[in-house]
């Protein structure tokens, strides 16, 4: 019988090299045991073992070869060799691929399937075996040359196992590999799409934000006008300026609204988290709020702080959810009923701020539907505006924090909302912090110097209002241009203490305008003011970092407006001081 192992001892010749740990030296197996493990070998059903002589002719067909081929041993064995039972036209192409790959010819046939192993090169090779019934599958086959004592080739060794099932399994992974690439293609174009509609929308809600805020500018300043005029308007007069005031401010609240939720479902709405003082900001909304539940006969009670508290939240999001909260508890209140701030702080890691008060309450299945957008829970025939935006915008907002926002009430006792946020440390200050001093208010005296200001604006009726405001000014000047290349040479004409400028102008925009005056040394060092109806956080960011010394968006809000320009004048007169300082010095 040839065997399948090789005789140890021999020199590893013509390129066979020995696996260490795979394969023990035959002088070691035990005589005894040797016999056996070559009967279980050529015994063995999983794999097919097919040695031949010096001739290719066949000699040894064990029971694998038989259960994968259908011959019985001796239908084969001195009758045949491996290639009649190989699928001829691989044979011929095996030939042809080992000739141009070997620089030699190979004839099909043995030879085709043996050249390597007879030259001491590993084959391992996939062909088509040929069943007795005719029946063909893939085997993949090594061969190895079978050597004598002295080296002499006396024969060839071929195992085999069925690749069907591994072809199989491989077109299978195919097929799912094109499939999943055919999903992720899909997927990367929904993707795609998704994206381009939400910058579509995006650009939407912010021309539409533009072209809302532009009109409302005129409607609210002039109602603002109005109000504090002289003389002061009759009690029938405030009482229709208030109400125009009062759906204005409602109209702006709606935009703003529907602008954050936009922003936050597009998740292009940014937050800068840091340790937030619970004290402050309960401090800040105690403050705005107090009016609103003094009007309506609300009682508000804060918690009081015997140490210091912090979590970790965007101060200016964390102060608007509060004050959704604190306004809705005020608002679906009832008459002479009350409305309770507590902070748990018992846990070393999240810290609790809710917000009691003592309305009608909802139901269990009104609860539920609590955060969902435009839903007022049938308060929409009540006489209370709203647009049931708010809540969910801050729900969002609080999870975009790393908190929870929920709710409790009982029907006839009241409600709770509240939100856990992650306990924070106390902020370290920088050693040397500067002191910003605040900017008092400018009062016109006849005996102050003329200041000038240049307003860029295109819009007649937002110029008008710029111009009606500044009438209560009579320390300043009041210049105009209508498109920023007018504003430029008005401004290195004139030197104006403060520019006011309007974003969208005719011509060149407002920041471009801008970028002009900050490479012109004799404009560089005037505070230049953006008014613009572009309000989304990322226009006022834009801005902001173009230079601006502040951004200040439409409808323009008469004390803020007037605090801004008293601030900018005052950066301009100190500023000249601060150069004829440097100026002087050696």
């Amino acid at each position: 019988m040839i065997g399948c192992m090789e005789k140890s001892g021999e020199p590893q010749e013509r390129g066979r090299s020995a696996r260490p740990g795979l394969v023990r030296p035959a002088a070691a197996i035990r005589p005894d045991v040797a016999p056996a493990l070559q009967q279980a070998i050529f015994n063995s059903a999983d794999f097919s073992c097919i040695a031949t002589d010096a001739g290719g002719v066949i000699q040894i067909f064990n029971v694998g070869a038989e259960r994968m081929l259908g011959y019985a041993a001796d239908e084969v064995i001195n009758r045949i060799t491996p290639a009649d039972i190989s699928d001829p036209l691989e044979i011929i192409a095996r030939a042809r691929l080992l000739s141009a790959e070997l620089a030699t010819a190979i004839q099909p046939g043995v030879d085709a399937l043996f050249f390597k192993a007879s030259r001491g090169i590993e084959d391992i090779y996939e062909l088509t075996y040929i069943r007795r019934d005719g029946s063909r599958f893939p085997a993949m086959v090594s061969v190895t040359a079978l050597r004598d004592p002295h080296d002499a080739i006396i024969g060839y060794l071929l195992i085999g196992t069925d690749n069907t099932l591994r072809n199989r399994f491989e077109i299978e992974r195919r097929v799912l590999d094109q499939a999943l690439q055919e999903s992720n293609l899909a997927l990367q174009g929904a993707k795609l799409a998704a994206e381009k509609a939400n910058l579509a929308k995006s650009d939407f809600l912010s021309s539409m934000s533009h072209e809302l805020r532009s009109p409302l500018n005129a409607i609210l300043g002039f109602a603002q006008l109005m109000e504090s005029g002289t003389p002061p308007p009759s009690p029938v007069q405030l009482q229709s300026i208030e109400q125009i005031l009062q759906a204005g401010w409602y109209l702006l609240e709606l935009i703003n609204e529907i602008l954050d939720l936009a922003l936050i479902e597009s998740g292009r709405l940014s937050l800068s988290p840091e340790p937030i003082s619970l004290a402050e900001v309960l401090g800040d909304c105690h403050g705005m709020i107090e009016p609103v539940a003094q009007k309506s006969g609300i009682g508000l009670t804060f918690p009081q702080f015997e140490r210091a508290a912090y979590v970790k939240a965007d101060r200016t999001r964390l102060k608007q959810v509060l004050i959704n909260l604190l306004s809705n508890a005020i608002k679906y209140n009832r008459a002479g009923g009350a409305v309770e701030v507590i902070c748990d702080l018992s846990d070393a890691n999240r810290t609790r701020i809710a917000v009691h008060d003592t309305g009608e309450g909802l139901p269990p299945e009104k609860l539920a539907q609590l955060f969902q957008p435009f839903n007022r829970l049938g308060r929409e025939a009540g006489s209370e505006e709203g647009t049931g935006i708010g809540l969910v915008v801050s729900k969002r907002l609080v999870e975009m924090m790393g908190g929870t926002l929920g709710a409790q009430s009982t029907v006839g006792a009241g409600s709770v909302f509240w939100i856990d946020l992650q306990a924070a440390h106390a902020p370290r200050l920088p050693a040397a912090a500067a002191v910003r001093k605040p900017v008092a208010a400018s009062i016109a005296l006849a005996q102050e110097p003329l200041h000038t200001l240049l307003c860029v604006e295109d819009n007649p009726a937002n110029l008008l209002l710029v111009e009606k405001l500044l009438e209560r000014r009579p320390d300043i000047r009041l210049l105009v241009a209508k498109d920023g290349s007018s504003g430029i040479e008005l401004a290195r004409a004139t030197r104006p203490d403060v520019i006011l400028m309007d974003i969208n102008l005719p011509g060149i925009s407002g920041q471009t305008a801008l970028g002009v005056l900050a490479r012109d040394r004799d404009t560089a060092h005037i505070p230049v003011i953006a008014l613009s109806a572009n309000a989304m956080p990322g226009d006022i960011e834009k801005g902001l970092a173009a230079g601006f010394f502040s951004y200040l968006t439409k409808p323009i809000n008469v004390g803020r407006f007037m605090d801004t320009l008293d601030g900018a004048l005052a950066s301009a007169h100190a500023l000249p001081c601060t150069l004829d300082a440097a100026a002087g010095a050696p």
